[in-house]
């Protein structure tokens, strides 16, 4: 938390220190957070949304938290939502199933047009290959590809560093799903990510 508040109040940073990937493991484990590190918005194309998704695993909690955020082609906010499973997945598991609760959440609002950014390489590789995989991971991304295929016709499921664009947001996001006992959709810019974006798009 400390670090997340000195890179949302020091825009000019270039890198804070991580040790770990972007995935955090709370509760006695270690924490690998994802933070944004000074990098700025890249616009995307004209009537294009980027939307952002990380998770975080909270085995004290038993929970497994999800952050989705989507932004225009010129950064602004547009809607956020929190997700939490009451159980602690595999990381795996939990990456595969943030890009599947994305897909989701926006084919039923009927958005098209939109670069689904993952920070997981696995779900990335997954999810462009032919590999059938029965196992749960595996499921999971076979539904994320009908859901992909069926319903969105000019989207993109993108791979992106942890640095990059958005990471910090998602992630402040699906931490604070650990505290909530249900889903939340946020309309408005929520406070907790309000001075990351601002900061991004300086």
């Amino acid at each position: 938390m400390v670090v997340d508040w000195q890179v949302a109040n020091n825009p000019d940073a270039t890198k804070a220190t991580i040790p770990n990937p972007p995935s955090a493991i709370l509760g006695g484990e270690p924490s690998t957070s994802a933070v944004h590190t000074g990098s700025h918005w890249q616009p995307l194309l004209p009537d294009m949304y980027k939307c952002n998704i990380d998770a975080v695993f909270s085995s004290s909690l038993n929970r497994t938290s999800i952050g989705i955020c989507i932004r225009e082609s010129d950064g602004s906010f547009v809607l956020a939502k929190t997700m939490t499973h009451p159980c602690f997945l595999s990381v795996d598991v939990g990456e595969a199933l943030r890009l599947h609760s994305a897909l989701q959440w926006l084919s039923d609002m009927q958005f098209d047009n939109v670069d689904f950014e993952t920070d997981s390489k696995l779900t990335y590789d997954t999810f462009l290959s032919d590999r059938n995989d029965t196992f749960e991971f595996g499921c999971i991304i076979s539904s994320c590809l009908s859901l992909f295929n069926a319903l969105f016709s000019n989207s993109r499921v993108k791979f992106v560093r942890w640095q990059a664009n958005g990471v910090a947001h998602a992630h402040a996001l699906a931490r604070e799903a650990t505290l909530l006992a249900s889903h939340a959709v946020y309309y408005n810019i929520p406070t907790f990510i309000k001075t990351l974006i601002i900061n991004e798009m300086l």
